[in-house]
């Protein structure tokens, strides 16, 4: 008998994770209504159809009713958990949880959580090809795009779930526990939801809040704000870095990637120079991955194979094609100021460059400082394209213009690029002002180019 079964559960949002706690849930024996702002109308019609047919009850485009009877609240990433009906779920005396947290209980693998304000998808889908290559069944989950609910069902206690966690998620466990933890970087991000840094790191901290000292948290040596939660934290602290010798943890000794093992021996892994993945921040990924797979028992050897091989992720720093000697680069994923500046930091050349959409609530003068003479004109679109415009003047910046839509950002940039120039999309934004995620941007920005190219 499930731990759930016959439990009164609301599942908040029917996105990716939404949907899939659901099933799960109904796996489980639980009794499940849903909610979703959008209006039935807007709802897949196959989905509405397996919940009627499992008998959900289903609140659409309308408050639910039934917060008072409740057992649980399973809520959705992008849903704030000071939403007026789950504050009054939540006071009747239901449990407030995350789909994260739910896998958590449910499941039996082990788990490699990893977290940061920039370079979670790029280091989790590095971590999930080395412990993939190490022969552990692996599972590469959270919001890399693939709900960790619907792995967590069919674990074993030897299999593993590499996951990419938010401060989203994170904020909603309770009891989770990863073997091992990673913070990789804290920049301000997500403003408009935690309004401060403090709130924010707060968040990030809960990836270790229930590790104890038999497991490991992975920390940016580098990273000041990061650095200022390892006195909250009992595991053992790995930290990494690009800049300093360690006395324990993974870094950079005369341009070879190193681990120092708790008994202080030094292991080389590879050259800095062999990673495929380009920038210092990629460095940065790489030694964090490595540092996780290490401490996790995987060989230097497979650590090793699988940096020199590594190619990347889709939409962060992708090559999209080449027209009358432009190149053009898709990094959709860099949806905040910091890793759009990152980005721009790993250019060689002159960069036109395409930024704007959802305002988070970020300050874009140091994205305009970080120009530094490599980017020729700043092509903008989306809500923020005139702060950030304003933005760029005040710093005398002036090479801007304002674009209605992507087609016309790729086709003026392309205008504006001389062969040997970059055109790169970073939009330092999220993208939900005009698309439903930065992945639907980035294909959108790919089909621009290839239409060019015709």
């Amino acid at each position: 008998m499930s731990q759930l079964e016959s439990k009164k559960i609301l599942v908040v949002g029917m996105g990716k994770s939404g949907i899939a706690a659901t099933q799960a849930l109904l796996k489980l024996g639980a009794v499940v209504s849903v909610y979703d702002r959008k209006e039935e109308s807007q709802i897949d019609t196959q989905l509405i159809k397996f919940l009627r047919n499992k008998k959900v009850t289903c609140y659409f485009g309308e408050e639910p009713t039934n917060t008072g009877d409740l057992d649980m609240v399973v809520i959705s990433p992008g849903v704030p958990l000071d939403t007026g009906f789950v504050r009054k779920a939540q006071d009747a005396g239901a449990e407030v949880i995350g789909e994260l947290e739910i896998a958590w209980r449910v499941g039996k693998g082990k788990y490699v959580a990893i977290t940061g304000t920039n370079g979670k998808t790029t280091t989790t889908t590095l971590v999930g090809e080395i412990f993939k290559n190490s022969g552990r069944k692996t599972y590469v989950v959270g919001n890399v795009g693939v709900a960790v609910i619907s792995k967590a069902l069919c674990t074993t206690e030897d299999d593993w779930l590499v996951t990419e966690t938010s401060s989203f998620q994170l904020e909603t466990t309770k009891y989770f526990k990863p073997e091992v933890s990673a913070l990789l970087n804290i920049t301000p991000d997500h403003m408009d939801r935690h309004k401060t840094l403090e709130n924010y790191a707060r968040a990030k901290a809960m990836i270790f809040q229930n590790q104890d000292e038999n497991q490991y948290f992975v920390v940016n040596y580098d990273d000041e704000e990061s650095m200022k939660l390892v006195p909250l934290c009992k595991a053992k602290v790995i930290p990494f870095s690009r800049k300093s010798e360690l006395q324990l943890g993974c870094f950079v000794l005369d341009g070879d990637i190193v681990i120092r093992n708790e008994q202080g021996q030094c292991i080389d892994i590879c050259g800095a120079d062999e990673l495929k993945i380009p920038g210092k921040h990629n460095l940065e990924n790489a030694l964090a991955a490595a540092a996780m797979a290490y401490f996790a028992g995987i060989s230097p050897a497979v650590i090793a194979k699988t940096l020199r091989t590594f190619e990347g992720v889709e939409h962060r720093l992708e090559f999209s094609g080449e027209v009358d000697g432009i190149r053009f680069i898709n990094d959709s994923k860099g949806t905040n100021p910091d890793a759009s500046i990152k980005a721009i930091e790993a250019m060689k050349g002159n960069v036109i460059l395409i930024a704007g959409g959802y305002d988070k609530g970020s300050e874009f003068d140091e994205f305009i400082e970080a120009f530094d003479g490599k980017v020729k004109h700043l092509v903008l679109l989306g809500k923020t394209a005139q702060k950030i415009k304003e933005t760029a003047e005040r710093h005398g910046f002036t090479n801007t213009t304002i674009c209605k839509d992507m087609d016309e950002c790729v086709k003026t940039a392309y205008k504006l690029a001389s062969p040997g120039d970059t055109v790169l999309l970073s939009p330092a934004c999220a993208s939900w002002d005009m698309y439903t995620c930065f992945e639907q941007r980035g294909e959108h920005f790919k089909n621009c180019v290839r239409d060019l190219e015709k």
